[in-house]
């Protein structure tokens, strides 16, 4: 049964064009900007959602979804907010899977969805920030990935793990990065590590060499990045690597690609690093969905990408209508106890289940469970780099 819903699946993401009478929903990622080798993987992970749903003609009696992609850029608030706009005066779309980078998400709600209640999940919007929320943009806000603060505590458990007890740390230039560099600096040091220095790096730089020269200057035994791996982040590594500043890193989620190899070769030998994960049932079920269906499924995002679309899904389903306010308002039930656990590839099942006024806890690719004010509970990934490839040591 399970290799046939796989196969399934796998002949639904091949999707028509959509119609005017699809229920449409945003996918806003950062198709250009620092993410651009991890959007895609995201991207088809939450199309492929769609087309589970699509195939099983089980949605709402038989009403059929269309995704519709839109550039965050992850960094320019102003393009970002106009790509969102679109979507929903031009497109119309029910919901928003998106955005991803915490800067130009943050924009997005305040401009465009709070104005127009329309809800977002974003699977990758990892900022402290969103932890925060209160009144309408709690209730239009929701994302499948945990909050870096969360993450800035396991990483420095992890260098402290490792046998690091000074590192120098820099981060990007934006919400995510001081966010995150908060959260660790400031763990870190209750665990009785030391933060030589914590010094911001502006993406988009061609020479990074003042930057690593400061950090240099500081000291410590390995180098902390927390940057993107299309950006910044690399130039940091690639220069601190050549010039003898730093032979050792850790990073955090958004330096995950292994476009990254690409760009700083065999300088990331012996990394550590973190990024959201999960394991279990549901997690190897989506590894073996995406896997035949030829999407990159280990990627960074790609589970909580397609958690989010069937999210969006199930709750206008358990709502009973294709609607905004269907969206927002079950979300939160559907994402948590009680209820029959719905994995991947069972999205037919759980519509079938919600259609009949029955429960389910959809706990999805990445073991969903939500925490007010709407965000996942979060599980990590520890992983170290070992002969060009990220090995995992353990989930915590």
């Amino acid at each position: 049964m399970k290799k046939l819903l796989l196969a399934s699946a796998a002949t639904a993401l091949v999707t028509s064009p959509a119609t005017a009478d699809d229920v449409k929903i945003g996918i806003l990622l950062g198709f250009t900007g620092p993410i651009e080798s991890l959007t895609p993987h995201m991207a088809e992970s939450a199309e492929l959602a769609i087309a589970e749903v699509n195939e099983s003609g089980l949605f709402l009696d038989g009403q059929t979804i269309a995704g519709e992609r839109a550039d965050s850029t992850c960094i320019d608030n102003s393009a970002a907010t106009a790509a969102a706009e679109r979507l929903v005066t031009s497109d119309n779309v029910v919901g928003i899977m998106g955005a991803d980078c915490s800067g130009v998400t943050m924009a997005v709600l305040q401009n465009v969805a709070v104005p127009n209640g329309v809800p977002m999940i974003s699977p990758s919007a990892t900022s402290p920030a969103f932890s925060e929320l209160e009144g309408d943009a709690a209730h239009w806000f929701f994302r499948t990935s945990p909050s870096d603060a969360r993450q800035g505590e396991i990483l420095a458990q992890i260098l402290l793990d490792h046998g690091y007890e000074t590192t120098a740390v820099s981060y990007t230039n934006n919400d995510y990065g001081q966010g995150f560099a908060d959260s660790f600096v400031a763990s870190f040091e209750e665990l009785g590590g030391t933060v030589t220095l914590s010094a911001p790096h502006d993406d988009g730089e061609a020479d990074f060499s003042s930057e690593v020269g400061a950090l240099a200057s500081a000291g410590g035994e390995i180098l902390t990045v927390l940057g993107y791996a299309d950006e910044g982040g690399a130039g940091i590594i690639q220069t601190a690597w050549e010039s003898g500043a730093f032979d050792v890193f850790a990073m955090g989620d958004g330096m995950f690609s292994r476009g990254l190899f690409e760009l700083t070769g065999n300088r990331l030998e012996g990394t550590i690093g973190t990024v959201p994960g999960a394991e279990g049932d549901g997690p190897e079920l989506f590894l073996e969905l995406t896997e035949a269906a030829g999407v990159m499924g280990d990627s960074s995002f790609t589970g909580e990408s397609y958690d989010a679309a069937a999210l969006m899904m199930l709750a206008m389903q358990a709502g009973g209508e294709a609607t905004r306010d269907a969206i927002a308002d079950n979300v939160m039930s559907i994402a948590n106890a009680p209820g029959e656990e719905i994995l991947p590839g069972e999205l037919a099942r759980g519509l079938e289940i919600l259609a009949d006024g029955g429960e389910i806890h959809y706990t999805g690719a990445t073991n969903v469970d939500f925490i007010e004010p709407g965000e996942a509970a979060g599980v990590y990934r520890e992983y170290r780099v070992e002969d060009g490839e990220f090995v995992t040591l353990n989930f915590r």
